[in-house]
C-alpha cells in the first residue's frame, strides 16, 4: 500500500541526476515526488527515456519561492529530500552570478529553513560539488581539503554546503552533503563538455555536420564517473546513522583531450594533435580531416586545472565504490549519441 512507502522528494528531477535517482528510488519502492520548475525547456525527455515518467508524482517547485517550498514540506512531510536543483553550469555562473548565488546558495537555505519549521524529521541531501575545491590545495581532494572555489557557481554551492553543516549542528536536522566530482551519462545536458563532445562527434560520424568540434582548454583534468553509480551514494548517505559529508569520486583523472580521443575511437577516428595553445588541432590520421580545434572563447576566466577526489571515506564508512570505468563511460555516451543522431 502507498501509505507504507517511504516518501522521497527530489528537486531537479528532470535533470541528469534527478532521473537516475528517481529510477533508483522507485526500484527501492519509494513514493517519489518529483519537483520541477514549470517553464523549464525540454522538461520531461530524460524521465521519458528512463521510462519512469508515469511513476513519479510531479509537483511545481521553485528554489527562489520560499512560500512554495514551505507548503510542499508542510503538506507532504517527506522522509527524505534530495536537493539536486541548481543553476549547475559553471560557465553560465559568470554570466548570471547573482541568479546563481540565489538559486544555488539561498535556495538550499530556504529548503533547510522550511524543513526546520515544518518537517524536522525529513532527512536532507545537498548536492555539493568538486568545484568548491577550485584552485586545489592538495591532491587528491578529501572531505578535509580546504576549499578555494574559482567561479560564482563554486562559491554559491559552498554557501549551501556550510548551511547544511550549520543546520545539522545547530538544529539537529539530518543534513548531508555529497561532494560529487564530475559525473556524466548519456542523459548529461548538451552544455556540459563531455556531452558536447559526444553529440558533435556523433553528428560528424553520421554526416549531420562537417564542422570540427570546438573546445577550450584540452588539458584540464577531471575525475569523471557515471551518474548512475553516484546516485546510489546519495541514498546511502541518508540511510546512515549520522549525517556527514562525503566525497563521491573515482580517484582517477583524465583530461578533456583523453575524453575526445576515447569517444573518437568509437567513431573510427585516430587523432593526432598539431599546433599548440589556441592553434592546436586534432586531425584524423586516416582521412587528414580536422575533427577538433581549440577556440579561446571557451576558456574560463579562472581555470580549474585538476580535480581528483578520494572516495576512501565513502568506501570505508558506507561501502560504496564506483562500478563504471572511464572507457565504459565514454563508450556508453558516444554510442547513445550516435543512435540519437541516426
Amino acid at each position: 500500500m502507498t501509505n507504507n512507502k517511504k516518501i522521497a522528494m527530489v528537486s531537479g528531477v528532470t535533470g541528469q541526476d534527478g532521473g537516475y535517482l528517481a529510477k533508483f528510488l522507485l526500484q527501492k519502492n519509494y513514493r517519489v515526488l518529483g519537483l520541477y520548475r514549470r517553464g523549464a525547456t525540454d522538461t520531461f525527455s530524460k524521465l521519458r527515456e528512463h521510462g519512469i515518467l508515469e511513476q513519479i508524482e510531479l509537483l511545481d517547485f521553485d528554489l527562489l519561492e520560499f512560500s512554495n517550498i514551505c507548503r510542499l514540506l508542510k503538506n507532504h512531510q517527506p522522509d527524505e529530500f534530495y536537493n539536486l536543483a541548481a543553476q549547475s553550469f559553471v560557465a553560465a555562473s559568470w554570466e548570471e552570478p547573482i541568479y546563481t548565488a540565489q538559486a544555488d546558495g539561498i535556495g538550499a537555505l530556504y529548503i533547510l529553513e522550511a524543513i526546520r519549521e515544518f518537517s524536522p524529521k525529513t532527512k536532507f541531501y545537498q548536492a555539493s560539488t568538486s568545484e568548491m575545491f577550485g584552485k586545489v590545495q592538495e591532491i587528491p581532494q578529501t572531505e578535509t581539503t580546504p576549499f578555494y572555489p574559482r567561479s560564482p557557481y563554486g562559491v554559491s554551492k559552498l554557501m549551501a554546503h556550510w548551511m547544511c553543516i550549520n543546520y545539522s549542528e545547530s538544529f539537529n536536522i539530518f543534513a548531508c552533503s555529497g561532494i560529487l566530482f564530475n559525473h556524466e551519462s548519456p542523459m548529461r545536458g548538451k552544455e556540459f563538455v563531455t556531452r558536447k563532445i559526444t553529440c558533435h562527434l556523433a553528428d560528424l560520424f553520421t554526416g549531420k555536420t562537417t564542422e570540427p568540434l570546438e573546445l577550450g582548454n584540452l588539458n584540464a583534468k577531471r575525475d569523471w564517473g557515471f551518474a548512475g553509480d553516484y546516485v546510489e551514494m546519495m541514498w546511502k548517505m541518508l540511510q546512515h546513522s549520522e549525517p556527514d559529508t562525503y566525497v563521491v569520486a573515482t580517484g582517477k583523472t583524465h583530461s578533456i583531450r583523453e575524453f575526445v580521443e576515447e569517444a573518437g575511437r568509437h567513431c573510427g577516428y585516430d587523432l593526432h594533435w598539431e599546433g599548440s595553445d589556441e592553434n592546436e588541432k586534432g586531425i584524423d590520421k586516416k582521412t587528414g580531416k580536422v575533427i577538433v580545434k581549440v577556440n579561446p572563447k571557451f576558456y574560463r576566466p579562472a581555470e580549474v586545472e585538476i580535480l581528483i577526489g578520494s572516495p576512501e571515506k565513502a568506501k570505508r564508512v558506507l561501502g560504496w565504490e564506483p562500478k563504471t570505468d572511464f572507457k565504459t563511460l565514454c563508450q556508453m555516451m558516444i554510442l547513445a549519441d550516435i543512435e540519437r543522431a541516426k
